[in-house]
């Protein structure tokens, strides 16, 4: 019988073993609760034809639980102090791969092209390190990677960012950016106790399921994302005072750029946090030919 990764004694016996020592530069923290860990694979809704990328697998806590019920795993980790460590403790499992790479510097979608041509779907599914948390995400997102979808463990403050709603404090430009590409959910948090080192503060698990297109259409993509991060540079301005500071060559123009904003529905001394994606989406199309870089 195989003992779980993830007790705080075998956790203890696996790190004495390797005299390992965490480095607080990678935001290594190890998890040492199974039920946690089965929940986020339920989470996931892992099964015998999925294929799994894992980001930072750690001493292979996750990436076990995951082999146990995908097709195959395939586990992107940069510390190269583990890699004997993974080549042990997950020995038992023929169905994982581990890559010593960068997630950021990789050529994500030549691996799946290469590991998982027998997968019906993709799924990637990690516990992050917090640093990186939003630079991970979203190159996953804009790689445009055959993904059925993202299952996370993060910094709990940045699950609620990237899930919420207009009007509220944690909406902004992050919240924007996923959910046009995806459906986001918070489906658990998790307490700090179940980490070694623990963290200073609670975790937090996101869903993010794939859509088939975008949230909303647009004359311009990268204008829609550039007008919507003007629009929260200083979230207690109104979108217009934001506007007019990100494009000083709009000034001239203010009266159109308030006569657009209205046409679009959109009073312009509304703050940027009000505005839903499909609002955003109505101003860039309608700011468009007054603002667009040349």
């Amino acid at each position: 019988m195989i003992k779980d990764i993830a007790t705080p004694a075998r956790t203890k016996e696996i790190l004495k073993k390797y005299g390992f020592a965490f480095k607080k530069s990678l935001g290594q923290n190890f998890l040492i609760d199974t039920n946690v860990l089965h929940r986020i694979v339920d989470h996931a809704e892992v099964g015998e034809e999925t294929g799994v990328i894992e980001i930072g697998p750690g001493i292979g806590a996750l990436t076990e639980q995951l082999a146990k019920r995908a097709k195959k795993v395939v586990a992107f980790e940069i510390d190269q102090r583990l890699l004997p460590i993974l080549n042990d403790t997950l020995s038992p499992y023929p169905n994982i791969k581990i890559i010593h790479e960068d997630i950021l510097k990789a050529n994500v979608k030549q691996v799946m092209e290469e590991e998982f041509g027998d997968c019906k779907e993709v799924m990637v599914v990690a516990n992050l390190p917090y640093y990186v948390t939003t630079p991970i995400i979203m190159k996953l997102l804009e790689d445009q990677l055959p993904l059925k979808g993202i299952v996370v463990m993060l910094q709990k403050e940045v699950a609620d960012r990237i899930s919420a709603n207009a009007s509220t404090k944690e909406y902004g430009s992050l919240s924007i950016a996923i959910q046009y590409y995806t459906e986001a959910k918070t489906v658990m948090t998790v307490p700090k106790t179940v980490f070694v080192p623990q963290p200073n503060v609670d975790s937090a698990v996101i869903r993010l399921l794939k859509r088939e297109k975008p949230a909303v259409d647009m004359k311009d993509e990268a204008f829609f994302f550039e007008l919507m991060r003007a629009s929260f540079a200083q979230r207690r301005k109104t979108i217009m005072n934001n506007i007019l500071q990100f494009y000083p060559a709009g000034k001239p123009m203010k009266e159109e750029i308030e006569l657009g904003l209205n046409q679009a529905g959109i009073d312009p001394r509304r703050r940027g946090e009000s505005l839903t994606i499909e609002e955003f989406a109505k101003a860039a199309d309608a700011l468009y030919p007054l603002l667009k870089k040349q």
